[in-house]
């Protein structure tokens, strides 16, 4: 009699530390699987968009240029980014010649100037997250890139700020955007030199990597 009741409690046990480890191995098998597709399904769901104003023509130190120096950053990060891109085109085409150019920016500037562009992106609200880039003019966001800011819906998007310069930085114009797109997420930006653009894109490159990396790209 005391054989069965051991065997019996023998049979009890293992079948108990049976049970458990099959309960062990179907939740650890299953879990990861169900974060992983969720993770997955955010990524992909996610629409970016890369919006830039850049200029061609004479630019100071590096003679004519026939690719804007924004340009250049904001095709590499949609590159990096697998994003959209629009151009902000001015309806009214500034001066190729560098001291006019800086005469107009000036004088829109100082007269808080809204110049038109030539078209409008019709799809603006599909997207998630907005790159903007833009040269620093007199210290500023361009008039006519404030005008696409200002003619469009950013309510409840990311925005995030790019820009190049001549050693300014992003010169407060994160904050400019922010109170143009009262109702957008803004992030910290970045600012590239711009003649670095032309003459040291490895350069570039690193440093658009390196703050991707940053913001989780």
């Amino acid at each position: 009699m005391k054989y069965v009741k051991k065997l019996f409690l023998l049979l009890l046990m293992i079948l108990t530390v049976s049970g458990c480890g099959v309960v062990s191995q179907d939740k650890t098998s299953s879990e990861p699987a169900e974060v992983k597709a969720s993770v997955a399904n955010q990524s992909a769901d996610k629409k970016i968009l890369v919006v830039y104003f850049s200029r061609t023509g004479e630019e100071y130190g590096l003679g004519n240029i026939t690719k804007g120096n924004t340009a250049i950053v904001a095709e590499y990060i949609a590159k990096k980014t697998g994003a959209d891109m629009f151009e902000i085109k001015p309806a009214t085409p500034y001066p190729d010649a560098y001291e006019p150019c800086t005469e107009i920016a000036k004088q829109e500037l100082e007269s808080n100037a809204r110049p038109a562009f030539a078209a409008n992106i019709d799809n603006l609200a599909q997207y998630d997250t907005i790159f903007i880039g833009y040269p620093i003019w007199w210290g500023a966001v361009p008039r006519v890139v404030m005008t696409f800011l200002e003619a469009n819906d950013f309510n409840g998007k990311t925005i995030i700020p790019f820009c190049t310069h001549g050693g300014s930085g992003l010169a407060g114009t994160e904050r400019e955007i922010s109170d143009a797109c009262l109702n957008a997420k803004v992030l910290s930006g970045l600012a590239i030199v711009g003649k670095s653009a032309q003459n040291d894109f490895p350069d570039v490159q690193k440093n658009v990597d390196a703050w991707l990396n940053q913001l989780g790209y």
